[in-house]
């Protein structure tokens, strides 16, 4: 194979990558693998590359079909087949969160950005992953990074807000909790039984008869 050729692909995919092409990027980026990368788990490039496809495309009718934990399975299989294949990764990292598996979510979408950095919508859903890990701080690292490179983008603005939000409120609910200005709590009976035999002249109880 011309590696001129695998170059030109290559080059395509970074450009339209940069346009915000990500899906024509990612076609791009899947042909470059397809003619000139390793053999996969004993298959040929453009073979396991297929088998890859296949196994996504079985993935998304168990997830037509309610079936979400067998897709998540078949992902695993596409990408164990087509590691470079991101736009499998990122579909497979979406299907994850909404298994609530934040933390294996959060891993995929890492491989994404590593990989490719300008890939914001992967950013933006690693930013969410985070986030739904308890990582608040993460979270914001990366939002506030895709509102840089992406301002218009208003996803990213509703989850800064959201992310806003929740820090308003935890601050809130720990200042009421060190806050020295509690009511006191009501008075038991046993408290009003006290009260009323040590405060009888002040209180306006009545003194037993001798």
């Amino acid at each position: 194979m011309n590696p001129q050729y695998i170059e030109a692909l290559v080059h395509r995919a970074i450009v339209l990558n940069e346009l915000g092409r990500e899906a024509e990027a990612d076609a791009a980026f899947r042909r470059a693998a397809q003619v000139g990368g390793e053999p996969r788990q004993g298959f040929a490039a453009h073979v396991a590359a297929k088998l890859a496809n296949q196994h996504a495309r079985l993935g998304d009718a168990y997830l037509e079909a309610g079936g979400l934990g067998r897709a998540i399975d078949q992902y695993h299989a596409a990408l164990a087949l087509g590691p470079a294949f991101h736009d499998l990764r990122y579909k497979l990292g979406r299907m994850l969160l909404e298994a609530g598996r934040a933390l294996d979510a959060r891993e995929h979408f890492e491989i994404i950005v590593r990989a490719r950095p300008t890939y914001l919508d992967a950013a933006a859903m690693l930013g969410l992953a985070c986030y739904l890990a308890g990582d608040g701080l993460a979270a914001k690292a990366v939002w506030e990074d895709c509102r840089e490179r992406r301002p218009e983008d208003p996803r990213v603005e509703a989850y800064l807000a959201m992310l806003a939000r929740n820090d308003t409120a935890v601050s809130m609910a720990v200042s009421g909790g060190e806050s020295g200005d509690h009511e006191s709590p009501p008075p038991t009976r046993s408290d009003r039984a006290r009260g009323g035999a040590g405060d009888g002249n002040r209180g306006g109880g009545r003194k037993k008869k001798s």
